[in-house]
This record gives structure tokens, sequence and C-alpha cells, in this order.
């Protein structure tokens, strides 16, 4: 891996821009209806416990990448191949992003624009930006970051100030028991998006103050949920359970009905803004993931070699993934969520938990 640091602020920012991601695109827990907030909420606490397994695994070898102390535990073989299971994945979920933002671009502006072309715009900058490194990559995400928080504030006060709210629309709560929001946990918001955070374990070795990984992971996981939980709240509130659950870019719809004073109104390019930048930080980081597991794996010294062929790898997969969006958005919640996120999300980091504190029971253990 490469020689870089990265301050504990800056991972904060990586982590909060990665978890809004494509997030705040889709109708996020839609099928927990109106409360859908809940289920995001939930999700969140699980993602918190997901997010400890993986510190816990950092603690355990604080100085090896993913792929070294899976060949530690599982022996080389096996480590290894796991480890480029993981980079598989990483590649494909970072594919499925991209695709995101390609059909959201397609829907709201280049209506005759080829998907390949949307999507590659894109990913040149990703291939450019991975190249220089996770510094250059962590300190753009510095300069981002109170951009799209100025954002969302704003946004929010518009709609409030709109009268658009109306909060008969998500009563009442828990209709039908919590079984229906469980389940929308157990299915969606465990895994998508918080506990996709599973990345940053590539990223942890960096980081200067190693301590206080645990407390600012948890805090940025914490604050994404909250708000993820008020943007979708804010969509049932506006457009309604219907509407929200059929709209393919929810907070888009919401964001068009903004109008204040008649004459404050269309800000569709607020909410084009933050996306493509949220999206754009939620794609490098898992490219770089990828990347750096490559590096590791195959020992390479030059990580930047790999950029544009990995790329080109990624734009290929988001534009042949599914022939539409319905069928992208159908693969993503029958099969991933039911194979890929169970497995690489929580069975193998629980598993190399369980074997990492075997092994290290009678050494040190470092701090919970």
């Amino acid at each position: 891996m490469e020689k870089a640091k990265i301050s504990l602020y800056q991972l904060f920012v990586l982590i909060l821009l990665f978890e809004l991601g494509s997030a705040i695109l889709v109708p996020l827990a839609s099928d927990a209806k109106q409360d859908a907030w809940l289920a995001i909420l939930f999700g969140m606490a699980g993602g918190l416990f997901l997010f400890w397994v993986n510190y816990r695994l950092f603690l355990y070898y604080p100085e090896l990448a993913p792929p070294e102390y899976m060949q530690k535990l599982l022996g080389k073989i096996v480590g290894t191949i796991l480890a480029f299971c993981y980079i598989i994945f990483f590649m494909y979920t970072a594919a499925r992003v991209l695709r995101d933002f390609g059909e959201m671009l397609l829907t709201f502006a280049y209506l005759e624009t080829p998907l390949f072309i949307v999507n590659a715009l894109l990913m040149l900058v990703i291939i450019y930006s991975v190249s220089k490194g996770i510094e250059v990559l962590a300190r753009t995400g510095e300069l981002f970051f109170v951009f799209i928080y100025f954002l969302a504030i704003a946004g929010f006060i518009l709609i409030v100030l709109s009268g658009l709210v109306d909060l008969n629309n998500l009563k009442p709560i828990l209709e039908k028991g919590i079984f229906p929001v469980a389940r929308v946990v157990f299915t969606q918001t465990l895994y998508f998006p918080f506990g996709e955070a599973i990345v940053f374990s590539m990223i942890f070795p960096y980081v200067t103050k190693r301590k206080s990984v645990k407390k600012i992971g948890l805090f940025a996981i914490m604050l994404s949920g909250i708000n993820l939980a008020i943007t979708m709240a804010i969509n049932v509130g506006v457009l309604g359970v219907d509407l929200t659950a059929r709209s393919q870019f929810p907070l888009l719809s919401t964001i068009q009905s903004i109008q204040v004073a008649e004459f404050l109104e269309r800000l569709d390019v607020f909410f084009m803004i933050s996306t493509v930048i949220c999206i754009f930080f939620k794609v490098s980081i898992y490219f770089y993931a990828a990347i750096a597991g490559t590096a590791v794996i195959f020992k390479i010294k030059e990580p930047s070699k790999l950029t544009y062929p990995m790329g080109m790898v990624i734009l290929f997969i988001s534009v042949t993934i599914a022939s539409s969006y319905a069928e992208h958005l159908k693969e993503g919640l029958e099969f991933t969520t039911h194979y890929l996120h169970p497995f690489f999300l929580i069975g193998i980091p629980l598993l190399l938990l369980g074997i990492a504190f075997l092994k290290n029971r009678r050494g040190p253990r470092g701090r919970f």
C-alpha cells in the first residue's frame, strides 16, 4: 500500500460522503412506507455494529491491509482467493453506483446522450483522482464537504418555507407493527448504505491517530443515518407514500416541488450537484479499495498503474450490468442484497473476527 497519511477529520468526511453517496438518490427503504425513516435508523444501528467488527479486526492487525490479515487468518491460498473476491465485489459495487449516476443524469438533463458517454466522463475524473492517491482524495473531500452541507441546509430551509411538508403523511407510525420495518432493515438498510462501510478497512491503516478511528467512524455513520432518515421523512411528507415508492428519484421530485415567494423554484441543479459529488466519492473509494487490494495481493509497487485498466473494467460493467434502470434496481434488490451483501458485509467479517479472537486470545486484545 502507498505511504500516505490522512487525518481523522478527513476520514470523517470520506465516510459521510460515502454513506450519503447514492443513498440520497434512490427511494431508500420505501417498502417500509411511512416508516422508511425508522427502517433507516434501525439499519444505522446495525451498521454501527458492523463498523465495530471491522474496527476490531483492524486493532488486531493495525499494520496489515485486509488482504494480508485474511491470508494470515485463513492461510495463503484461501486468504488470497477471499481477498480477490472482495476486490471483484468492490469493483462490481462501484459499477452499480456509477450506473445510478448515469441513469440520474439521463433522466434529469441528457435524454438523448448515450449512457456510456455520461458514465465515461465521470469515470475519467475518478481515474485521475484515484491515481493521485488517497491523500489527494481526502483533501478533495474536505473542499466539497462544506459545500454539500450548505446545499443540504439551504434545501431543507426552502422546503420548510414552501410549506410542502405534510406530517400527516408520516402517520400512523408502525401501523402494521415492527415486523415490516424489521424485514426492510435486514434485507436493505443494514447493508445499503451502512454495511458498505467495510470498504474503509482498506483505509484505516492510513489514519494518523488510529486510537480515535472507532469514535470518528461511528459518529460519521450516525450523522449520515440521521441525515438520510430526515431526507426520507421529508420525501414522504412532501410526496406521500405512494408517489415516493413509485418515483425513481424521490428527492429530485421533492426539490422540483419547491416554490417560495412565487419566484424561487426549479432548484433541480442543487440536487444534481450534490448527487454528482457524493457519487464521485463513493465510486472513488470503492475503486481505490479495489486497486489497493490488488496491489497488495500481486505485490505491485506502483498501484497508480492499475487505475486505467481497472477503471475501464468498472465503466464497461456499469453499462452492461443491466439493459434498463428497472432491471438494474431489480438486480440490486433481489440479487445483491440477498446474496452478496450478507456474505461480504456480515458473514465473512464475523468469521474473520472470530478466528482473530481465538488466535489472539492469549495476547494483547486492544481496547473495545
